[in-house]
């Protein structure tokens, strides 16, 4: 059994397929969305055996270039050990996220 997965951006369908699992990283933990689940959390909408997840970005992580990204998280580390201010801190914050995830997706596909 499946579930039909959708990621859509404000520009685009990113991914539009049939899936077995799906892991979705929250502020608790990570879940796992299997078909026929029960009601976990208010922000997945639970039916048909659909899932669509609208995000203000993505990529998939074949598009996704491996020194481009290691710069990237290179230069994040950087700009969050030079923060100041709280401010800055939650952007250099989520910009390092950022860059671990892509790293993390290069890994996951290699």
């Amino acid at each position: 059994m499946t579930l039909n997965l959708c990621v859509l951006t404000p520009n685009r369908i990113v991914w539009d397929s049939e899936v077995k699992e799906i892991i979705l990283s929250t502020n608790s933990g990570q879940i796992g969305v299997l078909p026929n689940h029960a009601p976990i959390a208010t922000a997945v909408d639970i039916g048909n055996n659909e899932i669509t997840i609208l995000v203000n970005d993505a990529e998939k992580g074949s598009d996704i270039d491996p020194q481009e990204a290691q710069q990237a998280l290179e230069i994040a580390e950087a700009n969050l050990r030079k923060a100041e201010g709280k401010r800055q801190t939650i952007e250099a914050n989520l910009a390092l996220r950022r860059a671990r995830t892509r790293v993390e997706a290069i890994s996951a596909i290699s």
